[in-house]
C-alpha cells in the first residue's frame, strides 16, 4: 500500500472508510467558540472518524505566563491517545477540518513529529467531502486500541532562545504564517501583544490554498523558493500565533517537495511570555 504523507483527496479517502488500517480523525475548531468542533462532530463527520478536540488532544495545559496558548502536549499523554484512537505502525491515517487544513495540519506534523509519515490532510476538508456528495454519519465509531510506538524526530522544533540566535544567523529564516494584519501588529484579537518577531519574514497560511484546495506542487515551490531564497528546510522555522496553523505552511513546504521546515511551537503567545523579548511592529518583511 502507498503511503499517503501531505495530502489526500476526498475520492481517495472514500475508497478506505472501511478498511481497518485507515484512521480518520475530525479536527474541527473555532477559536472563538471551543466547543463548536465538538458539536460539529456530534451532528454530522466521516464515516468512522475520531474526534480530535485542539485544546484537549493536539495541546497541553496552558500555564499563564509561561506557555503559548496551545503548547504540545507532554509525549506520554500524545502516545496514549493516539493508541486509543487506533493508531500503530500499519495505519494510515487523514485529519480534516472546516478551515482549509489549518488545524488538521497539527495533528499531520504531530504524527509525523513523533516518526508516524503516513499522514496526511484531507485536500478540501469537511465543505469538498460534503460538495463531494461523499456519506456523513452521526454515530461515533467503535475504536479498537492499538499501541502507538513514537520514534521522536530531533531537531523539529525550536525554542524561543534558539529563534532569537537565528534571527542574527542571515543563514536562516523566521517566518511568521498569520495574516498580515496580525503580523503588522494593526489588527490584534487573540493575543495581548501586538506586533511579529524582529527580523522574521511573514507568509499566511491561506496564500497557499486556491478555492479551498492546496495549490499544486509546482506552484507551492514556487512560492516557498522565493521566500526561502535558497535557505533548506532545516534552516527555514515558521510560527504562527500559537504553534497550530504554523503546522499547515509546514505541510504545505513538504508538499512542494522541500523537505520538512521546522516548526516553533509556542510561537508569538509563547514569545510575548516574556518582556524582554523585543517585538517589531509594522510591514518590513512582508512577502
Amino acid at each position: 500500500m502507498s503511503k499517503f504523507t501531505t495530502l489526500v483527496k476526498p475520492e481517495e479517502l472514500a475508497a478506505h472508510l472501511n478498511d481497518p488500517d485507515w484512521v480518520i480523525v475530525d479536527c474541527r475548531h473555532d477559536l472563538a467558540d471551543t466547543e463548536a468542533g465538538a458539536r460539529a462532530y456530534a451532528g454530522s463527520h466521516v464515516p468512522g472518524a475520531r474526534f480530535a478536540h485542539l485544546d484537549k488532544d493536539l495541546s497541553g495545559p496552558v500555564v499563564p505566563g509561561k506557555t503559548g496558548r496551545h503548547p504540545l502536549p507532554e509525549i506520554d499523554q500524545v502516545i496514549d491517545r493516539f493508541s486509543r484512537w487506533g493508531i500503530d505502525s500499519r495505519t494510515q491515517v487523514v485529519a480534516y477540518d472546516d478551515k482549509g487544513g489549518g488545524i488538521a495540519a497539527r495533528l499531520w506534523w504531530m504524527l509525523r513529529w513523533l516518526g508516524h509519515p503516513a499522514v496526511a490532510v484531507l485536500d478540501g476538508g469537511w465543505q469538498a467531502w460534503q460538495s463531494g456528495g461523499f456519506p456523513v454519519t452521526d454515530t461515533p465509531p467503535a475504536v479498537q486500541q492499538r499501541t502507538f510506538i513514537p520514534r521522536l524526530q530531533p531537531g523539529w522544533t525550536a525554542d524561543a532562545n534558539e529563534v532569537e540566535s537565528l534571527l542574527r544567523d542571515p543563514a536562516y529564516l523566521v517566518v511568521d504564517s498569520r495574516t498580515p494584519e496580525r503580523y503588522s501588529g494593526a489588527v490584534e484579537t487573540i493575543d495581548p501583544v501586538a506586533g511579529h518577531i524582529p527580523g522574521a519574514a511573514n507568509f499566511p497560511f491561506p496564500s497557499n490554498l486556491e478555492n479551498g484546495r492546496f495549490k499544486s506542487p509546482e506552484a507551492l515551490k514556487a512560492q516557498f523558493e522565493a521566500l526561502a531564497d535558497g535557505k533548506p528546510a532545516r534552516n527555514t522555522v515558521f510560527y504562527c500565533g500559537s504553534g497550530v496553523t504554523a503546522c499547515h505552511n509546514i505541510l504545505a513546504w513538504a508538499h512542494a517537495g522541500l523537505g520538512d521546515a521546522r516548526l516553533y511551537p509556542g510561537s508569538w503567545s509563547d514569545w510575548i511570555t516574556d518582556a524582554g523579548r523585543p517585538v517589531a511592529n509594522g510591514e518590513d518583511s512582508m512577502i
